[in-house]
């Protein structure tokens, strides 16, 4: 007799989880209350547990989740996401489209806070895309495939370079490009070097990818606003011509480039792959293997930046302390 596997709607839900469902729930509790570390905090104490739980739910489906499933490559993307999501800080040096307001005035508590809270762009956005394929959104989606011309890729790199660009040049009127850019000029790069690429997969007539990370985005953004829109220390913007309308503190028609975002994220990480100086986070994605020198180099060069654009968020973005 052939021998039953294990149903994977039977699968428990992990341990882990279900202490995050509690964390985000007390977390939501104490900062109803205005305990001030809670509102201090809020950010980090409610996408922390958001994140192990949505890994606990892939696991409970697929058996397989980016924590267990390949946890160095968990971590390598939280320290990435920190280094990457300061690309856009330097940016908003520039743009001035978003301030920090009623952070804690001690320096080792506020800078502790930025690396734990920027520590989850990536995480959130990627174990939200996992949840997402996992429930077979826009799986079935299928698209007509078409040959990647060279003409295509040298449009896709300069359209991505001069979309860079133009926000430093002329913040006031181009700002919303830089949330785009880095999707067209690295990913043609991405599919030269044999890694993931979101063009690839669409010219492979399997758009899904693209769709659920478009779609992890704008879930990411809304949670991102409505979190950030309750905590005391958090974070308003002063973005042109978008209007007064708001959802949270965000302009409505600023949520268009959470989507964007996502992509960017996406292709930004998978260049760092490329290279060799990340680990892939996606279960069937091969590594390539960085040799021992950089793996010593590279996050000592990593932390280094921090420190030196936490200081330039401190002097330049941070609009208040407490």
């Amino acid at each position: 007799m052939r021998r039953l596997g294990k149903n994977k709607n039977s699968r428990l839900l992990p341990g882990y989880a279900l202490a995050a469902i509690a964390a985000l729930a007390v977390a939501e509790i104490f900062l109803f209350l205005k305990i001030p570390i809670v509102q201090d905090y809020f950010y980090i104490l409610a996408w922390w547990p958001y994140i192990i739980l949505a890994d606990g739910l892939i696991y409970k489906q697929r058996g397989w989740s980016p924590i267990k499933g390949r946890p160095f490559g968990f971590l390598s993307l939280i320290t990435w996401s920190v280094t990457i999501w300061l690309v856009f800080e330097l940016f908003n040096l520039r743009l001035q489209n978003w301030h920090y307001i009623q952070l804690v005035s001690n320096p080792l508590l506020r800078w502790s806070g930025y690396t734990l809270a920027f520590a989850t762009v990536f995480p959130a956005l990627f174990e939200t895309y996992y949840l997402i394929k996992t429930l077979g959104i826009s799986e079935q989606i299928r698209s007509r495939p078409f040959t990647i011309k060279p003409i295509i890729e040298r449009i896709s790199l300069s359209t991505g370079l001069i979309c860079l660009i133009l926000p430093i040049v002329l913040p006031k009127y181009f700002f919303p490009l830089v949330w785009i850019g880095f999707v067209l000029l690295l990913d043609p790069i991405n599919a030269r070097m044999k890694g993931p690429s979101l063009l690839k997969d669409i010219s492979n007539g399997t758009p899904q990818k693209a769709i659920q990370l478009l779609i992890s985005g704008m879930i990411c953004g809304l949670l991102w606003e409505f979190w950030n829109f309750w905590a005391k220390s958090k974070w308003i913007y002063t973005i042109p011509f978008v209007g007064d309308l708001k959802l949270f503190e965000m302009p409505v028609l600023g949520f268009l480039g959470f989507p964007p975002f996502a992509l960017e994220c996406y292709v930004m990480y998978n260049s760092i792959c490329c290279l060799g100086l990340a680990i892939p986070w996606e279960q069937k994605i091969s590594n390539k293997k960085m040799c021992k020198g950089i793996s010593v180099i590279v996050p000592a060069v990593q932390i280094a930046f921090w420190f030196f654009v936490f200081s330039l968020i401190d002097k330049n973005t941070v609009s208040s302390f407490h």
